[in-house]
């Protein structure tokens, strides 16, 4: 199996060393780079297409907001996943990082272990969306949106349900026995939502969920 290439994107040097050395001491982590600015993590993101950069969102030249969109949009770093790191678990850049194609985050307290397991989750095309953080943050940083988003409308109700449960912060294990369905149709479901909203990953299909109305922070859609 081939290693988890990552991208250290921060404006500290000791930091962005801490974190190499423990990818370094990792079997299946590979750091391919490093970059203290935003624009530099732009630029080394094309070069070197990593699979995962790990976002610092205050840096200068460009904050890690903006790199994390020009990254995210670009067709040719389309497959590389962000992960932000942040000081704060409530800190109003994360939201805006996850409108601009973020995979999740990461507080910078968190544990070796925590953040290794982050890298291999959003590498693995998953979202890193803690339940607790994300209802709070999304509370205080979205509003719903007036209008249908694009492509909500063409969901069926089980896709809604689906969708509810997704943005609950609840796996897919937890959403098939919650819906008494099979793994498998799970996954469907989501692919299916995932093509019809045009969402990169389960951090997309969060926001839509909020910004639409059909979640909020207070509950989820009436379903737990």
């Amino acid at each position: 199996m081939t290693d988890i290439s990552v991208l250290l994107a921060d404006d500290h040097p000791l930091m962005r060393e801490s974190f190499r050395a423990l990818l370094d001491a990792t079997p299946g982590m590979t750091p391919v780079g490093e970059a203290g600015t935003g624009a530099e993590a732009v630029r080394e993101a094309r070069r070197l297409r990593p699979d995962v950069v790990l976002m610092d969102v205050r840096m200068p030249e460009m904050d890690g907001i903006e790199a994390t969109r020009q990254i995210c949009s670009s067709p040719e770093t389309e497959a590389v996943r962000v992960l932000i790191l942040t000081t704060f678990d409530l800190d109003e850049y994360v939201f805006a990082a996850l409108q601009a194609g973020a995979s999740g985050f990461l507080v910078k307290d968190a544990t070796a272990t925590e953040l290794l397991n982050g890298v291999r989750l959003v590498a693995a095309g998953e979202a890193l969306l803690a339940p607790r953080v994300t209802r709070r943050l999304i509370d205080a940083f979205t509003k719903p949106s007036s209008g249908t988003p694009r492509g909500l409308e063409s969901i069926t109700e089980r896709e809604r349900e689906v969708l509810a449960l997704i943005a609950g912060g609840l796996s897919n294990t937890e959403i098939a026995e919650y819906l008494h369905l099979g793994i498998g149709t799970v996954k469907t479901h989501i692919g299916r939502l995932l093509h019809k909203l045009a969402a990169r990953d389960r951090a997309q299909l969060v926001i839509a969920a909020y910004e639409s109305g059909l979640v909020t922070a207070k509950g989820n859609g009436g379903l737990r």
